[in-house]
């Protein structure tokens, strides 16, 4: 299919710049696959609006402080080095980690960074070198500290949080809290899975209430989720991967009630690329479960056409035009139909993509 297929107008302000004051007062525009016409709600509508016998399934990843800015090393004449300030800094985008010292990065600018080059943050406290370079601009960095800490917990202190490029300012100290959902336990993602920024405490009690399962997994958003596409085409995209992990317990209960005709509700895009790509690998691996419990690597690119075998449902926000993401709902709801929910979306002045409003997809 064309990119162009997959495009649609946004005026710029309603690009959501700052997260509204309490998490579940967005607006969702609901999409009943089985009725012809979308209706206007609010997130804190949603336990009402389900069955009640769904199981909800949430992503658990923390977003870590992944932007850097250091200044490079440059070697002295007798063996020392200091930094330098002369060369404008450098900024570093942490995308996946490998071991616990060691990153792909994507690096500004990249062609000072070459191999074996070192870069210093927050004056010395933390350092990188340079070991590989990769596809796209990427580097693959070691970190040491210069302190008796680890590495991440310098990264974390120094680094600042990885508002999406359409965020037209700086993070500020309140995007910490903001820019987590309330589930984020597990540190390692480089963007929010938003779909569950509009989550409260009390949302989820009132959910329990209605006697839904919650459950949870963990895939740390990375360059695979907000990668442009760059080919003309869908075909020619290839995802980058990312690492998830479903445990046992969240395996069983999904699969339980797949089995029973029970509705699955995933929370976010991540959380469908999580399950679809568990239970592919459950064919591949000639299991009897519907997912393949663990810890592996989602390389899945849903477009339409894709046969869902988990998910029945998605809770998600607006995504960018041309992007992966909008492959995916328009996957699972049909492209003219997403298509006409956006144009809807646009006229009645929902706020889009991160910190904007939501849709519910059944």
């Amino acid at each position: 299919m064309h990119l162009s297929e997959f495009d649609y107008v946004l005026p710029s302000q309603q690009i959501a710049q700052h997260p509204l004051e309490n998490r579940d007062a967005s607006r969702m525009l609901v999409l009943d696959r089985g009725l012809a016409v979308d209706e206007d709600r609010f997130f804190v509508d949603l336990p009402g609006l389900l069955r009640g016998d769904e199981v909800l399934v949430v992503n658990n990843t923390r977003v870590i402080p992944a932007r850097l800015r250091g200044r490079r090393v440059k070697p002295l004449a007798d063996g020392l080095a200091q930094s330098s300030p002369a060369d404008g800094g450098i900024e570093i985008l942490l995308s996946r980690q490998l071991d616990d010292a060691t990153w792909e990065a994507l690096v500004r600018p990249g062609k000072k960074l070459h191999v074996g080059q070192r870069v210093q943050f927050g004056g010395g406290a933390l350092e990188a070198e340079v070991v590989a370079h990769g596809n796209q601009g990427q580097r693959t960095l070691r970190f040491s500290s210069a302190r008796d800490t680890a590495a991440i917990d310098e990264i974390i202190r120094l680094g600042h949080m990885p508002l999406p490029p359409y965020i037209d300012r700086a993070d500020e100290p309140s995007d910490r809290e903001r820019y987590q959902t309330i589930f984020a336990s597990q540190p390692g993602a480089i963007a929010a899975p938003t779909a569950g920024l509009h989550f409260t405490a009390e949302v989820l009690e009132k959910i329990r209430k209605r006697g839904i399962e919650i459950c949870e997994l963990t895939l740390h958003v990375g360059l695979g989720t907000f990668q442009p596409i760059r080919t003309e085409t869908l075909e020619g995209h290839v995802m980058h991967g990312e690492a998830y992990e479903i445990s046992a317990k969240t395996a069983e209960q999904v699969g339980r009630a797949k089995s029973a005709g029970r509705p699955i509700l995933a929370v976010g895009t991540t959380t469908v690329r999580a399950l679809e790509a568990a239970a592919l690998r459950a064919i591949e691996i000639e299991s009897d479960q519907l997912l393949a419990a663990g810890k592996a690597e989602a390389r899945l690119f849903i477009t339409p056409g894709f046969r869902f075998r988990v998910v029945d449902a998605l809770l998600t926000n607006f995504h960018l035009p041309r992007s992966t993401l909008l492959a995916l709902v328009c996957a699972l709801a049909g492209r003219d139909r997403i298509l006409a929910a956006y144009r809807h979306a646009v006229e009645a002045s929902y706020r889009f993509y991160s910190y904007g409003d939501c849709m519910l997809i059944r």
